[in-house]
């Protein structure tokens, strides 16, 4: 083939030489390699990844290095034996969506449990709905690592993928189901090259507050890892980015050029490996490579289901329907979509999480990026790839490489994929040869995704959970405060409705029921009383508020209190004052504080919308009181370190929060005047509360969801940074005309669905 096929600036960032290169398929083959070559560093490893886990064993089958198995107690000892070694971890400042996905408080564990030579970072310098995705690891800048593979939970796994492996545990011994994965590992140039990108993302990452030499020092020994064979012997490897437009920094989209490209020029087969495959950009260019007479026949192994609750609802949806597109372009029976299959595993499934295209046993890519939107144009990706060319050396490698994964999946002998390949002139049908019976064999079977019409019209065709541009903070807003929809949502008021509904029937029990008995109200009179009787009561009572209130006492109970002890009047101005003054408290805290140091205190993710708000800062902040997304103190204190102004805060405070205040003080008050003298109107008055509450609910959240248009927000690609149209934006535009999704005609997509992001 041409050897112009890589064009850096435009499908690739750089092309540079590797002396050795090498396929590493799933993760126990990757992660043995890894800990060999870790334990041979010299000078720096950086790891960079949408996620870490200190717990995870890279080799539950053990190890004879003399090392700790858990990955952070292997780092701090490898560290402390080596003296002049340094180590550099970016991680994805992840959203509260995977809070329960993931290793709890990674700060405190990577951090503060660590080598002092062990530097943690968490990367959340992207625009709003973006993530941190390349997985890498750069060793002394001369031996690198590029793939699917987080050094995290679930990913450990062998070639077998056995459906009862006993090693297959994560940290607290639960076991997990198989998965699949490819990753990569080269030395000479290209891997300096990855060096410098790793450097490049934590100086961007930590504003250069840990100083980072700019000039490796090349180590004394090969840190290639004795035991691990190569499979390439001096080749040149493209280096391909996705980036977005942020902070002054330009799109770049090499990664989905390049797909593009290579599918273009594809002419007798394609070879897929992907964790997801929803792209509208790629599914438009195979649909287009489908319908020509003399095109490649495609192949693509996927997961049987998606993973997760939200990915199931989601990305599965878009799924099927590009492979319903894909199906009706298919004149010629050239099209197959299948997933690996291993006896025994119930409704559980080998978790395909590999990021990989072949193309004419002539191009192979692999990497981070997925074949979804968010990986074409949101997310940071890195993949590499190598093209042939003419030199059969490399076509054999790569043929052979596509040909090991394909009989690991259908559970053969590499030379009897290879015979009946060779045969049967085509790689489908050699696939179709030799699937047995799933029952009794391991092997491949047929997909064909359907989904139900009440699914398909729940998910919208432009779901965040799958953006092909970043998002804008009213877009954020109208995911959780939908315009269009008239039910309500379960937010703060709506649920303090409920409650003071669910209040009123028990105090109605406990009238006229035995449970009166139980409750002494002379006492607690009293005790009001004395309260209201101390001197300079108002200054005590606001004080004790908002001490409480900042060290995290929950705020609705403060709130009720007020109503019981002061009444409904003074109740709710020491509510309303003591809640705005311990907001602002909390938020000059944060804000002196920090973003790390608050990071590390609340144990919770810092403000997402942070200075992309700022046009739009008060409401943001009337939404996150309407949401309850954190505890009231913990929004305070990220809030300050974020970048919302104090003005912006306050205010957007008392509108969020004051309606609800006087309502909550209004019901409590009422409630201990029902329980002194209880009569039909009386709880007809606590009932009409708890109506308000909930109706008070809609009215904001029908408001915000109607205020605000299209502002421009911090991140998101200006006008002169948009793409300009192309062959790849009409192909992407003729899918989207097919798959029902809205024609795009302002360079934004508008959402009201979850946001994911995945892995």
């Amino acid at each position: 083939m041409n050897e112009s096929f890589f064009e850096p600036g435009r499908n690739c960032a750089s092309v540079r030489h590797a002396n050795r290169f090498t396929l590493l398929i799933d993760g126990a083959d990757y992660f043995r390699v890894l800990r060999e070559a870790i334990t041979r560093a010299e000078r720096t490893v950086f790891i960079l990844g949408w996620d870490i886990d200190s717990r995870m064993k890279l080799t539950p089958e053990g190890s004879n290095d003399g090392f700790p198995e858990a990955l952070g107690d292997f780092l701090h000892a490898v560290s402390a034996q080596k003296r002049l070694l340094r180590v550099y971890i970016l991680a994805w400042d992840f959203a509260m969506l995977y809070a329960f996905e993931r290793e709890w408080l990674p700060v405190f564990r990577m951090g503060w449990r660590t080598h002092r030579r062990i530097a943690f970072q968490m990367d959340g310098k992207h625009p709003l709905g973006g993530s941190h995705h390349q997985k890498i690891v750069v060793i002394d800048d001369c031996l690198a690592f590029v793939g699917g593979l987080d050094l995290t939970r679930s990913r450990w796994d062998t070639q077998q993928h056995q459906a009862d492996n006993p090693l297959r545990r994560d940290a607290n011994g639960a076991p997990y189901q198989p998965s699949h994965d490819v990753h990569s590992m080269f030395d000479g140039e290209a891997a300096r090259e990855i060096g410098m990108l790793a450097r490049e993302r934590w100086a961007r990452a930590c504003k250069r507050k840990h100083a980072i030499h700019a000039q490796p020092v090349p180590p004394t020994q090969d840190p290639w890892p004795p035991s691990r064979s190569v499979d390439l012997e001096n080749v040149d490897i493209a280096i391909s980015l996705t980036e977005p437009a942020y902070l002054g920094r330009e799109s770049k989209q090499q990664i989905r050029t390049q797909y593009l490209d290579a599918i273009a020029r594809a002419r007798r087969s394609i070879y897929i490996e992907n964790q997801y495959f929803t792209s509208a950009s790629i599914g438009a260019a195979l649909s287009e490579s489908l319908a020509r007479e003399d095109g490649p026949e495609l192949t693509i192994v996927v997961p049987r289901n998606q993973t997760g609750w939200l990915q199931k609802v989601t990305m599965g949806v878009l799924r099927a329907r590009l492979h319903g597109i894909l199906k009706d372009a298919d004149q010629y029976g050239r099209y197959r979509l299948l997933s690996p299959d291993v006896p025994g595993l119930g409704e559980s499934i080998v978790n395909v999480h590999s990021k990989l295209m072949i193309v004419d046993d002539e191009l192979l890519i692999v990497g981070s990026a997925n074949l979804n939107n968010r990986s074409m144009v949101l997310d940071s990706e890195c993949n590499v790839s190598i093209d042939a060319g003419a030199d059969a050396r490399i076509r054999r490698a790569i043929a052979k490489m596509r040909d090991t994964l394909l009989a690991e999946h259908l559970g053969c002998e590499v030379a009897d994929f290879v015979r009946e390949r060779d045969a049967r002139g085509s790689v489908t049908a050699a696939i179709h040869a030799l699937q047995r019976d799933r029952a009794k064999h391991r092997t491949l079977v047929d997909l064909d995704p359907q989904v139900s019409a009440e699914l398909d019209r729940l998910i919208p065709p432009d779901a965040l959970i799958d953006p092909e541009t970043p998002i804008a903070a009213n877009e954020l807003i109208d995911q959780f405060v939908p315009a269009e929809k008239a039910r309500p949502l379960i937010g703060r008021y709506a649920l303090l409705g409920v409650l003071a509904l669910l209040v009123v029937g028990l105090a109605a029990a406990w009238h006229w029921s035995p449970l009166a008995s139980y409750l002494n109200l002379k006492s607690f009179a009293n005790a009001t009383r004395q309260i209201e009787a101390l001197p300079l009561a108002p200054l005590w009572i606001v004080l004790a508020y908002v001490a409480a209130a900042v060290v995290a006492a929950p705020v609705t109970l403060l709130i009720a209190t007020m109503g019981v002890v002061f009444g409904a009047a003074w109740g709710g101005l020491y509510a309303f004052i003591g809640t705005t003054v311990a907001a602002a408290t909390s938020f000059w805290i944060g804000h002196r504080l920090g973003r790390d140091a608050v990071r590390k205190l609340a144990g919770a993710r810092v403000n997402r919308l942070s200075g992309r708000v700022a046009k739009r800062g008060i409401v943001a902040v009337v939404v996150l009181r309407l949401l309850p997304v954190a505890p009231f103190a913990i929004v305070n204190l990220v809030a300050g370190a974020s970048h919302v102004r104090m003005r912006d805060f306050i205010i957007g405070t008392m509108l969020g929060m004051g309606p609800g205040i006087f309502l909550t003080v209004a019901f409590a008050h009422q409630l201990v005047a029902s329980l002194r003298r209880p009569t039909a109107g009386s709880f007809a008055v606590l009932i009409g509360i708890g109506a308000v509450l909930i109706g008070l609910s809609v009215l904001l959240q029908r408001f915000l969801g109607r205020s605000g248009g299209s502002d421009a927000h911090e991140g998101a690609p200006s006008d002169a940074d948009k793409p300009r149209a192309s062959d790849e934006a009409e192909r992407a535009q003729r899918l989207r005309d097919q798959s029902g999704m809205p024609r795009d005609t302002s360079g934004k997509t508008s959402s009201r669905c979850q946001d994911e992001a995945s892995p």
